[in-house]
């Protein structure tokens, strides 16, 4: 099995952009779709209103990245970071 480096990811992503840009809109939509509802299971509290927050505001800012035509290291860097804190905002309020 070949492992990628975070380079290599972003090597990989930047040659073929066009090809990821479908993929990681859905990828990162249904991993936060997920974590909102595991956040919204849980209740309504302030917490869980910040964390719906932050969710929201990660995967809104990664669809607006790349339809404002960013840079695709910036756009990179900020799919990594959404997708990271959606799935720990999933562990975390699953365990």
């Amino acid at each position: 099995m070949r492992h990628l480096s975070i380079k290599e990811m972003q090597h990989e992503f930047s040659k073929d952009y066009y090809m990821y840009i479908p993929l990681t809109i859905i990828l990162n939509s249904c991993v936060g779709s997920i974590a909102a509802m595991a956040i919204l299971a849980q209740g309504t509290s302030l917490l869980s209103g910040i964390e719906l927050t932050i969710v929201v505001s990660l995967c809104m800012g990664y669809n607006a990245a790349l339809l404002a035509g960013t840079n695709k290291k910036f756009a990179f860097w900020l799919l990594t970071v959404s997708m990271v804190v959606n799935i720990l905002l999933i562990l975390i309020t699953l365990l």
